[in-house]
């Protein structure tokens, strides 16, 4: 910035100061005022409409597959992204902190005095990257499906597979038709045409990779499991 535009803009400045309105009480009453409009709106929804619980809590089930609130399934989604456990504390830790720390001190190591976003095109595309890719993720994590439950039409023989699959936790990394999460593990969707029954029986004892090891499923329940996803072509 030229000397003779910064000391017309301090002169401005001073101008438009000094015609201002103080910041009590006329800025307090404002904020106040709009803040407890927001909260009367809130009070009046939730008695309106009401408030979803969900199912009520059970303290015994060991095949519970929790879900967070909307606002932070792009955070979960980003750690089906980052798959390597080692860098897991990077995708829950690190990213967060470090962009927040990076949004917290923008006003000091952005002392540029533009502001017209056309004319700022590292910033711009910064923002909207960051809006465009929480967006996409925020949308993977709500159409995820059910993460406890398969809704998907079988055979008779074979519902009983369907149950073990979705009680066993399959569905916290796994996607079988329109439920489960995608990844880390890989969609099962057709895993019926691409590998045979005995090899998913051995994939559903030993756990390759990070899969963890089911062998500890009643001998009945491992080969309902395998007829049914020997089933999905």
């Amino acid at each position: 910035m030229k000397p003779s535009d910064k000391q017309a803009y301090l002169e401005e400045y001073e101008l438009l100061k000094k015609k201002g309105k103080p910041f009590f009480p006329y800025a307090v009453m404002k904020d106040s005022a709009m803040a407890l409009l927001v909260v009367g709106v809130i009070i009046l929804m939730s008695v309106v409409l009401g408030a979803e619980q969900g199912p009520k809590a059970d303290p015994t089930s060991t095949t519970y597959v929790p879900r967070p609130e909307w606002y932070f399934f792009f955070l979960f989604e980003l750690l089906r992204v980052i798959k390597p456990p080692e860098l897991v504390p990077i995708a829950t830790i690190g990213i967060p902190t470090i962009c927040m720390v990076l949004l917290l001190l923008l006003p000091f190591y952005d002392r540029g005095p533009e502001r017209n976003p056309a004319r700022r095109p590292i910033a711009t595309t910064a923002g909207v990257l960051t809006i465009v890719a929480m967006a996409y993720l925020t949308f993977l994590g709500a159409t995820a499906g059910s993460p406890t439950e398969i809704e998907m039409e079988v055979a008779p023989q074979y519902e009983a597979g369907k149950e073990v699959a979705a009680g066993a936790g399959c569905l916290a990394c796994h996607n079988i038709g329109e439920n489960g999460n995608h990844g880390p593990g890989p969609e099962l969707t057709h895993i019926g045409s691409q590998i045979p029954r005995a090899a998913i029986l051995r994939s559903v004892e030993i756990g390759p990779g990070i899969m963890p090891s089911f062998r500890d499923l009643p001998p009945k329940k491992l080969e309902e499991l395998a007829d049914f996803l020997a089933s999905l072509d």
